[in-house]
């Protein structure tokens, strides 16, 4: 099958959880036999913090006008046997348009269904879904499971929804040795979140404070400066994907917070916690609906729901630890793979309403 997607972006991990998971997906897509294109905006905070090198399984395009790429869009969609718009693509309406005038199956993937759920019930326009919703579309994909389902069906109109979760190419995420030096206790990798910092606070910076001779690093981007840096917190901006495993690797645990809407929703797994698991990390979670049906609790993952939960599961030694992590990646390279991720995506193309693939070969 040949894909033409239209996503937030590929080439930079900088901010966002999409890019990560569709170089993944791609490259393995690419391995079962399939082709992708790639449209992305060149926009300069992308430009500036740009983590890729080459796009294995697909090709890259990138453009500053939509208008003056539309041909090249239409070329491309002309053999697809497949389109994917995706959420927070900024020009997703106008891809969308082409994508219907197309004759390939028009998909559309929503990685961050519990964030467009929730702003559609706040009252919100949600920018990259149009005044139809996704009624056009033959297929419907969500980052979400459970209730989210539903909910793209009764209040956009989706006929055809499947869950497509995220997931981890554990050819990039694998245990390393952990550095020389001291060793963090705790790790949190994450772009900064204002709906996160409540969590952040309770679970890593009062831990912290609370056990001033422990060391303790956040990774990721847009953290402000009147954050409540501790003397004991370190932090590195913007952690590149090739450096994931190594920023694990210096830490005894990592912490996973969940965003508020993804919590809310349930059975919305980050893409961090296959990630560090796939690092054989133990992970430390909060709590939310369907968590226990990806990782087994006390067994594979950490439940935390307080400060002294923290500190209990820190206080637990090395090997306990490392049990934990062990059976977390075993989890994973069972079921939480890209591999695994891009056959699901393929069966759901291949058995969605309206599919002619079969015509347009002949055709051809």
């Amino acid at each position: 099958m040949k894909l033409v997607i239209f996503g937030l972006s590929v080439s930079s991990s900088w901010g966002n959880g999409h890019a990560v998971l569709w170089r993944a997906l791609i490259r393995s897509l690419g391995v079962l036999g399939h082709h992708s294109v790639f449209f992305e905006r060149d926009v300069p905070y992308y430009a500036d913090n740009r983590d890729l090198t080459g796009l294995e399984g697909g090709r890259l395009f990138f453009y500053r006008d939509w208008e003056a790429v539309k041909a090249e869009v239409r070329r491309q969609l002309r053999d697809a046997d497949a389109a994917i718009v995706t959420s927070y693509c900024p020009d997703a309406l106008a891809a969308t348009d082409l994508v219907c005038d197309s004759r390939a199956l028009r998909v559309f993937y929503d990685l961050d269904s519990p964030v467009t759920l929730a702003r559609l019930a706040a009252g919100e326009t949600v920018e990259y879904v149009g005044p139809d919703g996704l009624a056009p579309f033959d297929l419907v994909l969500s980052y979400a499971g459970g209730a989210a389902l539903a909910a793209l069906r009764d209040r956009l109109g989706a006929r055809n929804v499947a869950p497509l979760y995220g997931c981890v190419d554990p050819d990039r995420y694998r245990p390393v040795p952990p550095p020389i030096g001291s060793r963090a206790d705790l790790s949190y990798l994450g772009t900064y979140a204002e709906d996160r910092q409540h969590e952040l606070n309770r679970l890593f910076v009062e831990p912290a404070r609370r056990r001033p001779n422990r060391r303790f690093v956040i990774g990721g981007a847009q953290y402000p400066t009147d954050f409540p840096w501790r003397p004991n917190i370190f932090f590195e901006r913007h952690v590149a994907p090739a450096k994931h495993p190594g920023f694990y690797a210096a830490a005894r645990a990592t912490l996973n917070i969940t965003r508020t809407a993804m919590a809310a929703c349930g059975w919305c797994p980050s893409g961090r916690l296959f990630e560090a698991a796939a690092c054989a990390t133990p992970i430390l979670s909060d709590w939310w609906d369907g968590l226990d049906d990806f990782f087994v609790p006390g067994r594979e993952v950490l439940t935390v729901r307080s400060t002294d939960d923290v500190l209990a599961a820190l206080d637990l030694s090395d090997r306990e630890l490392g049990r934990i992590g062990a059976a977390a990646r075993e989890r994973t390279l069972a079921e939480h793979t890209a591999d695994r991720r891009a056959a699901e995506l393929a069966g759901f193309l291949s058995a969605a309403p309206g599919r002619v693939f079969a015509e347009w070969r002949q055709e051809a």
